[in-house]
């Protein structure tokens, strides 16, 4: 408790930073999307009038009309501790609405591909290490090399051509349904399995010839009881960190299969908000991406000492 209290703590000044860093993008770098969403021939009064409406004509870090802290940055902050994201100008309509309209599709999509391609590739892995050196093992390895080696933007152009223009097995856009999403989960396992199925093969490998392995065997026990039950929750700590890099995109989408499926989730969100200057938007999922990564790794963290307890949480 008072190590995952302290890693609380460092949650603070670290946030502090993300959000200053990402107000300095979209407020400084970026400025006012006045121009942009009304257009170049926008007259000086209405760009005036948008930027008094959004807070665009205050102060940027201190010292607006209404005190010392009514600025841009301290409005930015003030309005995320109340849950407000802002307001969106290409939709007209609050971008928390739009994130809870688009998270459910990005949910549907990255969890079965996140879950589906974890265990497909530990139990390749387990197999690929077990049988280290020999055809099944060196098939295994070339068979995620292949998958490695082939482009993400060819996997989705082949599957939806294929199995779907030709074959008609799946639905080619939209998300009526469960059938919808099957093909860009089937893709996105496909276009991540080999890249993991060689890093759980390592990190198997670095366990299966310890001491411990050696004093399991001589014990009498079976190949699959010392790989299931000791080799691979030792292996688990990196599999663990491996895998909590990809839970921020669980929420944040798939940018690429979402537009090419006419997915309406995050990642669809952003490249249409990118597209139409909507900043506030795309600031709110770059806030969002960022906690949810600090908290991911903060779980992570404290997985270590459940999976390996002479691991000392100080």
């Amino acid at each position: 408790m008072k190590y995952a209290f302290c890693r609380i703590l460092e949650v603070i000044p670290t946030t502090f930073g993300i959000l200053l860093v990402t107000f300095l993008l979209f407020n400084v770098v970026v400025g006012s999307p006045a121009a942009t969403v009304l257009g170049k021939n926008a007259s000086a009064e209405s760009i005036a009038a948008f930027n008094h409406r959004f807070g665009y004509d205050k102060p940027l870090v201190f010292g607006g009309e209404g005190g010392f802290f009514d600025s841009q940055f301290f409005s930015f902050i003030a309005n995320l501790a109340k849950g407000d994201l802002g307001y969106s100008v290409s939709l007209n309509e609050p971008v928390a609405d739009v994130l809870k309209r688009g998270v459910g599709p990005s949910l549907a999509l990255t969890v079965p591909m996140l879950a589906g391609g974890t265990v497909i590739a530990l139990m390749l892995a387990l197999v690929s290490a077990a049988t280290r050196g020999r055809a099944l093992d060196k098939a295994i390895l070339l068979g995620s090399t292949v998958l490695m080696s082939v482009n993400y933007v060819i996997w989705v152009i082949a599957g939806q051509f294929l199995l779907s223009f030709k074959a008609g097995l799946f639905p080619v856009w939209g998300c009526e349904g469960a059938a919808f999403y099957a093909l860009p989960v089937l893709i996105g396992i496909l276009s991540s399995l080999g890249m993991d199925i060689r890093f759980f093969r390592t990190a198997i490998l670095d366990e299966i010839y310890k001491p411990y392995v050696l004093a399991a065997r001589s014990k009498g026990l079976s190949r699959a009881r010392i790989l299931v039950r000791h080799v691979l929750r030792n292996a688990l700590i990196p599999i663990v960190t491996y895998i909590s890099l990809s839970v921020p995109y669980l929420f944040t989408g798939s940018l690429l299969l979402e537009s090419f499926f006419g997915i309406p989730g995050l990642g669809s969100v952003s490249i249409n908000a990118i597209n139409s200057s909507d900043m506030a938007v795309v600031r709110a999922v770059v806030v969002i991406g960022a906690l949810i990564y600090q908290f991911a790794n903060l779980a992570t963290d404290l997985a270590y000492a459940w999976l390996d307890p002479s691991v000392r949480l100080g």
